[in-house]
């Protein structure tokens, strides 16, 4: 199945984190929190400003986003499990 998103929606997957401490110690699944970063899987074609002209979105497919721990919407496809978020919820991209 194919997902496209629409207006100015963004999906996103988690990516994971380490689950050991610089010292070691490996943390349970039960205390880890969720991860605040991940990639951008799909971009919808913008927003529309007040005269009704497209504007596009800043983010692409590929980049590495930071956004809020409790932004967008959880869904699972295909048995995966992503983030449908509007673009506005996205702090910043992350370079390499």
């Amino acid at each position: 199945m194919k997902f496209r998103p629409l207006h100015d929606r963004v999906v996103v997957k988690r990516v994971e984190e380490d689950t050991k401490t610089k010292g070691g110690i490996i943390i349970p699944d039960t205390a880890q929190e969720k991860p605040m970063q991940g990639e951008v899987i799909a971009v919808g074609p913008g927003g529309r400003d007040e005269a009704g002209k497209l504007t596009p979105l800043d983010v692409k497919k590929g980049d590495r986003v930071l956004f809020g721990k409790w932004s967008g919407t959880e869904v699972k496809i295909d048995g995966t499990e992503y983030l449908i978020m509007k673009e506005s919820d996205i702090m910043g991209v992350l370079d390499k």
